[in-house]
């Protein structure tokens, strides 16, 4: 046999027929605003995920999975970029992520830049600075469907609102972007690909076809678990705004909001089993990494807070998960990982050449055996001043006006604040030195000044299936080992 296959090796040589195995395909599905309310992390007992369920029994969940900022621009650029907002100053969401990281390479563009097709639909970056330099096409939908008359919770409060509409599924635009995601994987392709389908919902407003919101009615509805007084042992600066969480208790809509927030979330994964299925169904179901993830957590009144922003377990903690040949399956893994480690995790498992700017590690020793040793904690960051570290058990958060410790062994709603208590001086002082030492503080552009002419470097025009125009490429300088 030895013989045999090295013969065939000379032959295939001689003949100009050497091929290396084709690459596996990445198939990348990033869902707006959902925290751990999902099945297989039992964030909340009533909720519906029969398809990111199946996704995490074909790979490994991850039940410690942290976003690096809790808003959608400073989260989806550190994904896409691989680099912390601590290292490069995004922080918020009108902080121009380009003008932050002007040499960043994307982790679409990685992928390009080593021969793959690379495509984008729905909300990928943040909606308002995408990057058409790292996409060969890309997909939006049109609007978004909403009644016709709003708000219909009366709390006139923007786009916090909620409904169910009278719509087909296939009219709404996440199952647009479902569906030519589904499209595009059911069929075989001369190259590998990395198609990244992003879903809006559960973003704000929350509406979606009344199907869904049958499915769960408000008077069997169970609120999230909730402490009067949860706030006094925090810092000022800890809190936002509670103005929202007065405004749903004051008009008892507590649990029609989580029932609208349920309800999104089974849309939402319905579109997931769209692509799922499509891909089973095709020739690329064997050979494709598939990678879940959510950009942050989100409240429904813990800590009598709604949204994002704060640098609780909440809002802090993510969905995330991974399928790939060869690798684990049907795991859950309770090691400390970020969204940081999603870029360096795929180009390892592709076999594409690293990247040096890169600051998070390949899941890869997770993915093969998820009980590993790992010792790698997870970073937030919602501004320089404000940073949490956690580890399996510990989160610690440091504020300019106080800190806090919090003890998830014991205290897994984060109810009471350990910080400054002396039996606890030593914990403090050892995560304290896991947090970012010199975090940025440079003044990033804010996107309303951002010059036209550069507008069209991050926003691409309204269409469906669309090739980049050549002209997208002005201004962007190569990065290191481009």
């Amino acid at each position: 046999m030895r013989t045999a296959g090295l013969g065939a090796a000379a032959l295939a040589a001689t003949t100009g027929q050497a091929q290396s195995p084709k690459k596996p395909n990445v198939l990348v599905i990033s869902v707006d605003d959902l925290n751990d309310w999902v099945g297989v992390l039992g964030g909340h007992p009533q909720a519906k995920t029969p398809n990111v369920d199946r996704l995490a029994q074909r790979g490994v969940a991850f039940r410690r999975a942290y976003c690096q900022a809790p808003a959608c621009n400073p989260s989806r650029a550190s994904v896409m970029t691989g680099i912390r907002p601590s290292t490069s100053g995004c922080y918020q969401n009108a902080d121009v992520w380009r003008d932050a990281m002007p040499l960043a390479v994307t982790l679409p563009k990685h992928f390009m830049l080593h021969g793959y097709e690379v495509l984008g639909g729905g909300k990928t970056f943040h909606s308002t600075q995408n990057d058409a330099a790292s996409w060969e096409y890309y997909f939006n939908p049109p609007g978004f469907l909403g009644p016709p008359e709003r708000p219909v919770n009366g709390l006139n409060k923007g786009h916090f609102d909620w409904s169910p509409i009278e719509a087909e599924d296939a009219d709404t635009a996440d199952t647009m972007v479902a569906q030519w995601a589904a499209d595009y994987v059911s069929q075989e392709h001369a190259k590998p690909f990395f198609l990244h389908c992003g879903l809006f919902r559960p973003h704000l407003p929350w509406y979606a076809p009344e199907k869904y919101f049958d499915q769960f009615p408000e008077a069997e509805t169970l609120l999230p678990k909730y402490l009067e007084d949860d706030l006094a042992d925090t810092p000022p600066s800890a809190k936002r705004s509670l103005s929202d969480h007065d405004a749903i208790t004051s008009t008892n809509q507590w649990k029609k909001a989580v029932a609208a927030y349920l309800a999104c979330i089974r849309y939402a994964d319905e579109n997931v089993g769209r692509v799922l299925d499509a891909l089973d169904s095709g020739p690329n179901a064997r050979d494709t990494i598939i990678v879940l993830w959510t950009d942050h957590g989100w409240h429904l009144g813990e800590k009598d807070h709604w949204r994002k922003f704060t640098l609780w377990e909440r809002s802090c903690r993510v969905t995330m998960m991974m399928s790939a040949p060869g690798m684990a399956q049907d795991k859950l893994c309770d090691r400390t990982v970020e969204l940081l480690d999603i870029y360096p995790t795929l180009s390892d498992l592709a076999g594409l050449p690293d990247r040096d700017e890169l600051e998070g590690a390949s899941l890869r020793p997770l993915l093969e055996d998820p009980e590993a040793p790992w010792d790698k904690p997870a970073i937030t960051s919602s501004g320089a001043d404000k940073t949490s570290v956690r580890t399996e058990r510990w989160r610690y958060t440091k504020y300019p006006d106080g800190n806090e410790l919090y003890d998830h062994d014991a205290d897994p709603n984060e109810w009471t604040n350990l910080a400054g208590k002396p039996e606890h001086k030593d914990v403090e002082r050892r995560l304290a030195a896991l947090l970012p030492k010199n975090r940025s503080t440079k003044k990033v552009m804010n996107f309303r000044d951002l010059p036209e002419e550069r507008k069209r470097l991050t926003e691409l025009p309204p269409g469906r299936l669309r090739k980049s125009d050549p002209d997208n490429y002005v201004g962007l300088k190569p990065g290191p080992g481009r």
